[in-house]
């Protein structure tokens, strides 16, 4: 049913090259464009579709696959309660996509945790530096080939006695 969803609709009239998926599941929207044209696509419902409000941008590791990475937005709008999720695939030889701080400011510590997390460059972001680890943390947490005893750590042997 996605494809009788406004916002697919929409997408799909002005962006119909971008698109690479739509699917919904459980009520909710799904929508997968090109990196290239994340930017266009966000502004585009953010101002003609009304989703005013980003709740989230996170990143999703899929270590093994091509690509490796996808960046997701959640956003809402408000006046039309109406969510949509938007992913963008990333590979991990060209780990980076535009911010979408110039849309919403909310992104700009959303997209620093992602960086800090995934290690996924944020173009033109104005502070992409680390906002929880700290600054001589070597490596991202969140990406699936990070040691799980940390850097440095021996592996956990089990208990003792």
């Amino acid at each position: 049913m996605a494809e009788n969803n406004r916002a697919v609709v929409k997408l799909k009239e002005r962006f119909a090259n971008a698109l690479l998926d739509c699917k919904e599941y459980r009520g909710e929207v799904t929508v997968t464009v090109k990196k290239e044209n994340i930017l266009e696509v966000l502004k585009c419902l953010r101002d003609d579709l009304r989703y005013n409000f980003l709740t989230d941008v996170t990143a999703v590791d899929y270590l093994g696959q091509d690509p490796r990475f996808m960046v997701v937005y959640h956003l809402m709008s408000i006046p039309n309660k109406d969510r949509i999720r938007v992913k963008a695939p990333v590979t991990e030889a060209d780990c980076s996509i535009d911010s979408a701080t110039s849309l919403w400011n909310s992104a700009n510590w959303l997209e620093r945790e992602a960086y800090d997390l995934f290690g996924i460059d944020f173009k033109n972001h104005p502070n992409l530096v680390r906002i929880l680890m700290t600054d001589d943390w070597v490596g991202h947490p969140l990406r699936k080939d990070y040691p799980l005893q940390g850097p440095d750590r021996e592996p956990y042997k089990g208990r003792l006695s």
